[in-house]
């Protein structure tokens, strides 16, 4: 078993069950995030307006963040994909937090908890109440039950 399957079935057999509900709500907060962004779109321009990039490259990075975080959202909230999830949504939160360094600490809190709640769902997975852990059940019972057929 390798180091990344130990961490797998360490994860299934010591996640509570009520980080699952933690889970859906930080998707929930990350697509509310994501669908406010949307809503006002000047206001991510102007923070991202100190930034030493061209118009471009700065439209390019908004839509990054609304996608990483409506989409990683969906994902989160529903627990499919989890870590792709929050694979994704690194970047957007490291530079949340550099962002309110550097502009006031106005939603600095906030920043770090999703940041560390992120980690630990990068690490540990989505639970038992989630698509993945569906999934993965029903493709054993596939690989089962063709494994007793030959």
């Amino acid at each position: 078993m390798n180091y990344v399957e130990r961490i797998e079935h360490w994860s299934e057999t010591h996640h509570p069950r009520w980080l699952d509900f933690v889970r859906m709500a930080l998707g929930l907060v990350l697509v509310i995030k994501g669908v406010e962004f949307a809503g006002n779109m000047d206001k991510l321009m102007n923070l991202m307006s100190g930034l030493p990039f061209g118009n471009f490259i700065m439209a390019l990075l908004s839509h990054y963040v609304l996608a990483a975080y409506i989409l990683g959202g969906v994902l989160l909230a529903t627990g499919l994909l989890t870590r792709f999830a929050c694979i994704i949504n690194l970047p957007v939160l490291i530079a949340a937090i550099a962002l309110n360094i550097f502009q006031g600490f106005s939603e600095l809190g906030i920043a770090v908890l999703t940041l560390v709640l992120i980690i630990y769902f990068m690490i540990v997975g989505s639970g038992r109440w989630s698509l993945d852990w569906y999934v993965n059940k029903e493709y054993e019972k596939i690989m089962h039950h063709e494994r007793d057929f030959y």
